[in-house]
């Protein structure tokens, strides 16, 4: 019980930085969104910009199934990568694939499929060519 209101707490506080990085966003301030975003995945999700800007993609299959985290917290890193989608055609062809992934790993390991998930693999697959 302890463990899970962690995660829900964590969670929580994630979505507040999604929202910022939203609002910074919708302000035209990218260079601060850019890096907010970059330090919450380094400092929440433990996933290194290395990894996530990597065009080999079995680099960041690895860090997925090495990383271990909850279905929770994969749930909300999808969030924040699925937000991140439409900056630009670059960014889309790194992002879209990755994201593709966690929502496989989610369904795959964690046997967890949301309706809103379903909907946005299809979504994505314009971003994958």
């Amino acid at each position: 019980m302890y463990r899970r209101d962690l995660i829900t707490a964590e969670i929580q506080k994630l979505a507040q930085v999604l929202a910022r990085i939203m609002g910074l966003k919708l302000e035209g301030k990218l260079t601060e969104a850019d890096q907010l975003f970059d330090e919450t995945m380094a400092g929440g999700f433990q996933l290194p910009k290395e990894i996530l800007e990597n065009e080999d993609l079995s680099v960041f299959e690895s860090w997925l199934a090495e990383g271990n985290l909850p279905p929770e917290k994969l749930d909300s890193l999808s969030e924040f990568l699925y937000y991140e989608l439409g900056v630009s055609q670059e960014r889309n062809q790194i992002i879209a694939p990755k994201l593709n992934l966690v929502y496989q790993y989610l369904s795959d390991e964690h046997k967890i499929v949301h309706l809103v998930n379903l909907h946005r693999q299809k979504t994505i697959q314009q971003y994958i060519s």
